[in-house]
């Protein structure tokens, strides 16, 4: 139990920490960009289960590859928050929560965002080359899918999950992620699952980005003291 315990410490330990004193100082207050979120994507479900919603929520966030790029685009940022219409809505709300309120927590709400639309919008760009290769392409995916609604905030959620577990050195949690969107994949070649997979792509060069920001030198002599470690040695950076 014991070397249990110390596993677990070593693994979420920091970020557990991190998170426990944001909600214990601020509580809620804490993540207010992410309550904002789970209370929107309730509405939006609320709204589009009504007869005189459901085409109003599409117009305005649905995705489907077959569109022109420029409305695909600006639809891409509403539709994070627009749960998928073949899965239980209680399961988008509660990955909006949980992994968003903890990506608020320990990036701060603006860097949540960038990475939530960036690995989003990847998803969304990759639907469209995919469909535009042969089904036998291991990348390409059936004209059918073109069809396909495509929302919900999956794609960020795993994107958010990974960033901040190896920002926070819970690096067996991260690649956890990754084997098993992988397995998804192998398992199940749908197009939910490539897109996670171009959103954990997306999540690398975010990632790759942060560790050379944070490893430039004048990055490192404007850290202001008392923000944390020094260098690339991560993470405190809650805004």
């Amino acid at each position: 139990m014991n070397t249990l315990a110390r596993l677990a410490r070593a693994e979420w330990g920091l970020l557990y920490v991190t998170v426990r004193e944001a909600l214990a100082g601020q509580r809620w207050r804490a993540m207010p960009v992410t309550l904002g979120a789970v209370c929107l994507t309730a509405i939006l479900q609320f709204v589009q289960n009504q007869p005189w919603g459901f085409q109003f929520v599409q117009d305005i966030g649905s995705v489907r590859a077959e569109e022109p790029l420029w409305l695909a685009l600006l639809r891409t940022p509403l539709s994070l928050f627009v749960p998928a219409l073949d899965l239980p809505v209680w399961g988008a709300l509660l990955q909006l929560l949980i992994v968003f309120g903890i990506a608020e927590i320990c990036l701060g709400w603006w860097r949540m965002l960038v990475i939530a639309y960036a690995t989003t919008l990847a998803g969304t760009l990759y639907a469209r080359m995919a469909i535009s290769l042969s089904p036998d392409n291991p990348l390409g995916l059936p004209v059918t899918d073109a069809q396909v609604v495509d929302t919900g905030p999956s794609a960020a959620v795993v994107g958010l999950a990974v960033f901040v577990a190896w920002r926070y050195r819970a690096y067996w949690t991260g690649w956890g992620v990754v084997a098993a969107m992988v397995i998804e994949v192998a398992f199940k070649g749908n197009l939910a699952g490539k897109e996670h997979i171009a959103a954990l792509a997306a999540v690398f060069v975010l990632y790759g980005i942060s560790i050379l920001r944070h490893r430039h030198p004048r990055h490192r002599r404007h850290r202001r003291p008392g923000r944390g470690r020094t260098g690339s040695g991560f993470p405190p950076i809650q805004s």
